[in-house]
């Protein structure tokens, strides 16, 4: 990993450094808690992964946290996993989410867009009042703090009521995205056994009403734990027999209850992709995610009351419970619900432009998408107020990075963001007050200890080694659900180095102290002892307009052999002759060197990815070493399951 003296592509103006929350933020955490006031972002982290206690004590005072009984001191036990967050303290997570209300009364909280592109607004005092008759009802049909609240939901207004009035209530929320079908569903809700489940009739995407009434009524038979069905008639259709009205929940006019529960207390359940097995149902607390994403969106996307927040998520990925977070900052959050590219690939700048959005979140894959469909944002659209683009998902490319300055706008803040469903979260990425260099995220979160190590726990600089974080987050899960002695949990990330998580990524730390990510470490490739992530392949492979996408897989074979295959889906048209085949080497070559360069490459009808769209290797790899398809792959985990049978098909003919 080159690191020598790169210029960097973006540097915040003095003005904006001096007036982001951070420099505020430090400038009074120096006065009050003992932090640096010199040294920039650098000596502010240093000081926030080192002292701990201090730092998070200063989160909670600057942000004006309402702990209604006071906590004994910041961490009780700080050992991973198993630390103990404020311990003795209890506050509401959505009395937080509904704070602005009391001075921005009638100030939009939600803008919500559908496929029309026509923004419609949710005043913060609507907000609250529709989250207080719920909460009431809630409590009428016996909900009472712990139990369960499960929604087959799309990203609208009625997601987020839903959620604050669980979370008023002390009771659990979860969510899967009406594009799930039944069984994907099942395997998650029934882990938790809700006992209210809240659905549509059916979503439209694409340009097309999908209805979804027989998945509902599957689901209803399905979770024997319910004892209620709330029906949203997005298609307007009557509610099946026994369903409540969602209006009529939501029609009174009654003040929030907010139950205080202990910081620890159980918030939402989220759940990993569940490739390979039944997805992890992974819990996080009230209060450990109240002050992770103040920190996060407060400090770190330097969002307040005057910002539009808009991030292109379902309500099955956890930025959708992050983009909901944004209320905790008095921000207005934008909920897009539709297809990400219709009625053209440009449609999320468009949405952008409509709601003036100043913070825009997507993914990697739909800026290179959007590039090569020879998009032109800044041309096409008003983007004046857009201060900053964020990106997660997948790594960045390079290109992608100056595909977004050029094409955007030249002060641009670009801030790729790594983290995890994990800790709901992010490891490293957005900084207001640091330089953007091609290809890295500009630096490690506070109050995370990030770092590269190699297999023997020895902390690398300027190399490739596994992404641990050596002190404990407070977003990090509190349990798995149904891991009575949290085996599960310790093998997920405490395995490799005791006491230190091991989060399952390869990245470099930089001497400046940016970070760049490779790929899946459990997916490795490994070519004579040298270790290669994934993405740096696809990063170098995609640049070539006829290749759609690539998947690239090592297989370790039985006579010490090593098989790295790379496959490619092309767009319409290309066809996969030698001549593209000698491009493909010579760019892998080029960009990356010769060891990198594909053992075959086979032209596949198209990659498969999980539910959130991320590429599936480890199944894929399974598949390939010949393992049969139902025990490879959780089939409800995976977008199109007919992609796998080519992989199966070439496992039968090579063996």
């Amino acid at each position: 990993m080159s690191t020598v003296n790169p210029q960097p592509l973006w540097q915040p103006d003095p003005q904006r450094i001096a007036r982001s929350q951070v420099t505020r933020f430090q400038a009074w955490a120096a006065e009050h808690h003992g932090a640096p006031a010199d040294g920039g972002y650098e000596a502010l982290h240093r000081w926030s992964v080192d002292e701990l206690e201090p730092f998070w004590d200063a989160v909670t005072q600057w942000f004006d946290l309402r702990f209604s009984t006071p906590h004994a001191r910041v961490l009780g036990d700080r050992s991973m996993p198993g630390a103990e967050w404020f311990p003795g303290a209890t506050l509401n997570y959505a009395e937080h989410a509904l704070r602005a209300a009391a001075t921005r009364a009638d100030e939009p909280a939600l803008l919500y867009v559908d496929e029309t592109h026509e923004p419609r607004p949710v005043t913060w005092s609507e907000l609250r009042r529709q989250v207080g008759s719920l909460a009431a009802e809630l409590r009428a049909l016996g909900l009472r703090p712990g139990d369960r609240v499960s929604g087959y939901l799309p990203n609208i207004p009625h997601a987020v009521v839903a959620l604050l009035a669980t979370a008023a209530v002390g009771a659990v929320w979860t969510s899967c995205a009406p594009d799930f079908g039944a069984r994907s569903v099942l395997d998650r809700f029934q882990q938790v056994e809700p006992v209210v489940l809240f659905t549509v009739d059916g979503y439209r995407y694409g340009g097309k009403e999908h209805d979804r009434r027989e998945t509902v009524a599957e689901l209803r038979s399905e979770l024997p734990s319910l004892r209620a069905v709330v029906h949203i008639p997005l298609l307007g259709t009557e509610a099946p027999e026994g369903a409540l009205e969602w209006d009529a929940l939501t029609s009174a006019d009654t003040e929030p209850v907010f139950e205080q529960v202990p910081f620890a207390h159980p918030l939402w359940v989220l759940y990993s992709s569940g490739t390979t097995g039944l997805p992890k149902a992974i819990v996080q607390s009230q209060g450990g995610i109240l002050v992770e994403h103040l920190k996060q969106l407060g400090l770190h996307c330097d969002l307040g009351p005057e910002d539009r927040f808009f991030w292109y998520t379902s309500t099955g990925w956890m930025m959708w419970n992050f983009l909901v977070s944004g209320l905790l900052t008095g921000t207005t959050v934008v909920l897009y619900d539709g297809s990400p590219g219709y009625p053209d690939t440009g449609a999320q700048w468009r949405i952008a432009e409509r709601t003036g959005a100043t913070l825009y979140g997507t993914s990697a894959a739909y800026v290179m998408a959007c590039r090569k469909a020879d998009v032109h944002p800044g041309r096409d659209f008003d983007l004046s107020k857009m201060q900053c683009v964020a990106t997660t998902g997948s790594p960045l490319p390079p290109d992608g990075f100056r595909w977004l300055h050029d094409e955007v706008r030249e002060d641009l803040w670009i801030a790729s963001v790594s983290g995890g469903t994990d800790v709901c979260s992010c490891f490293a990425g957005a900084v207001p007050t640091l330089p953007v260099y091609i290809g890295e995220l500009q630096a490690p979160s506070l109050g995370t200890d990030l770092q590269s190590w190699d297999p023997s726990g020895k902390p690398l600089i300027d190399e490739v080694g596994e992404l641990v974080v050596t002190n404990p987050m407070p977003s990090m899960p509190i349990h798995f659900w149904n891991d009575p002695d949290g085996s599960r949990y310790h093998d997920s990330y405490f395995d490799t180095y005791p006491g230190v998580w091991r989060h399952g990524d390869w990245i470099t730390v930089t001497s400046r102290g940016s970070v760049v990510i490779h790929g899946r470490s459990d997916s490795t490739l490994n070519r004579q002892g040298v270790r290669m992530g994934s993405a740096d392949i696809y990063e170098a492979v995609e640049r070539l307009p006829e290749i759609k996408e690539s998947l690239v897989i090592g297989i370790e074979e039985p006579d010490g052999g090593y098989w790295m295959p790379l496959f490619v889906q092309l767009v319409p048209e290309a066809v996969l002759d030698q001549a593209l085949l000698d491009r493909i080497k010579a760019t892998i070559r080029e960009n990356l060197s010769p060891r990198h360069i594909p053992d075959e490459v086979i032209e596949v009808p198209g990659i498969p990815h999980t539910l959130t769209g991320k590429r599936i290797e480890v199944p894929v790899k399974r598949l390939l070493q010949g393992t049969p398809l139902e025990k490879a792959v959780n089939p409800g985990s995976i977008d199109n399951l007919e992609l796998l049978h080519f992989y199966e098909d070439l496992a039968r003919k090579r063996a």
